[in-house]
């Protein structure tokens, strides 16, 4: 397997990177969340893996246009991607609608915003002083 699709370069956001399966996020989800922005939980568990994984939740009630919720899990992906972190399994779940009917969520300023909450949630998380070097 090419190294660009098996994950396993620290940059990579690949499917060995990933929380597919329902067993997997309902063990993540039996605790409860870690840390909490304006629109977002974060849930965690320690893994044996030797690295980090995603799972998002972006609920259809709280981002009714699939252009939303797509652009909400890329930016979720590209911080979780960019963070340096342990090895955890961690859950992002929107938790609250980040725009309302009439405002338009690919507008700059959104994407801006929720990218830094984004990574304000995971620096909260693991401070940089206490994520490992790689």
């Amino acid at each position: 397997m090419p190294d660009r699709l098996s994950g396993q370069r620290p940059g990579d956001y690949g499917r060995l990177r990933r929380i597919v399966k329902t067993d997997e996020f309902s063990s993540v989800f039996r605790l409860r969340p870690v840390f909490r922005t304006e629109h977002f939980a974060l849930y965690q568990r320690p893994n044996t893996l030797g690295h980090a994984r995603l799972g998002i939740v972006v609920a259809k009630r709280l981002a009714q246009r699939a252009v939303t919720r797509n652009m909400i899990k890329r930016i979720a992906r590209e911080a979780f991607r960019l963070a340096a972190l342990p090895e955890v399994d961690c859950i992002i779940r929107l938790t609250s609608p980040v725009v309302s009917r009439g405002q338009n969520a690919s507008s700059l300023a959104v994407k801006r915003a929720l990218a830094t909450e984004l990574k304000r949630l995971l620096k909260q998380a693991w401070p940089p002083e206490q994520a490992p070097a790689q």
